[in-house]
């Protein structure tokens, strides 16, 4: 049986990287939207913090999120990490309860 997953990724940019954050983070909806498991795939900016990135997704099940978590895309993503971000990135996984 399968859970709809949904995922909140949050991103601090370093001082300066903002918009080159956003930049990369963006260019992963395309790929990550036409994902068989994909339901839907979101980026955000905090209109507090222009620093803070968002990703909200929605995915079929936790085994298409581990799928997703290893495209060459989010691989090079990842490889970005020590020149755009402030810290690690914080991924939270929630499941519908009802």
């Amino acid at each position: 049986m399968t859970t709809k997953l949904t995922v909140l990724a949050i991103a601090r940019a370093k001082p300066g990287k903002e918009a080159e954050l956003g930049k990369q983070l963006l260019a992963l909806v395309e790929p990550s939207r036409a994902e068989e498991g994909c339901i839907s795939y979101d980026i955000h900016q905090s209109n507090e913090d222009p620093a803070i990135w968002m990703a909200y997704e929605n995915w079929r099940s936790d085994e298409d999120l581990a799928l997703h978590f290893e495209t060459p895309y989010l691989r090079a993503f990842g490889a970005l990490g020590d020149e755009l971000l402030a810290e690690p990135v914080s991924v939270q996984k929630f499941t519908v309860k009802s």
